[in-house]
């Protein structure tokens, strides 16, 4: 096996490990538990959960961008991420705004189910890239997100939302992470 069809692997791997978690911390969790606050964030453990949900849903249309950032010269994508990290405030207040109207929304039951379907078509995506896509970059915004390099592939892309779930698992405060 080469090293990408390993890498796909371990993409694949991480997702499941991501998906079975998610839904231990999301059932096992009584209201009270879910209504707590988080360790180092303003959102109660719920709304910190639809957070992590969300890492996930934001890989659609961060892989559609890729793909056509990816195929320009390279200074078109470094504009866009410099664009992109001067309009940090603006997304950092979506960025903590988002999860409070989405938890409220969702709930629990469809934030589970949405972390299911989310996942499975993540799943089927990347066992329809090809090989050569799969190394195509561009630029992201690193003041936006700790886990966002200078540059990223597209196999960087479908790791990032697990970086992203297991650092914010930490500040969960749920009965069962012994906090």
């Amino acid at each position: 096996m080469n090293n990408a069809l390993l890498d796909r692997q371990a993409i694949h791997d991480e997702l499941e490990r991501a998906r079975t978690t998610f839904h231990r911390l999301l059932d096992n969790a009584a209201e009270d538990d879910l209504r707590r606050p988080t360790d180092g964030t303003r959102w109660t453990n719920e709304q910190l959960l639809f957070h992590m949900l969300f890492g996930y849903i934001l890989i659609r249309p961060l892989l559609f961008l890729l793909r056509i950032f990816g195929r320009l010269p390279r200074g078109v994508s470094r504009a866009f991420a410099g664009l992109l990290n001067a309009g940090t405030r603006p997304f950092d207040a979506v960025n903590y705004l988002g999860p409070l109207g989405g938890a409220k929304v969702f709930g629990r039951r469809r934030t589970g189910i949405a972390f299911d379907r989310v996942i499975n078509s993540l799943h089927r995506r990347l066992d329809t890239e090809q090989e050569a896509d799969l190394t195509l970059a561009m630029h992201y915004p690193t003041r936006w997100d700790p886990f966002f390099r200078e540059v990223m592939t597209i196999a960087d892309l479908y790791r990032y939302p697990t970086q992203h779930f297991d650092f914010h698992r930490r500040q969960l405060t749920l009965a069962d992470e012994g906090h």
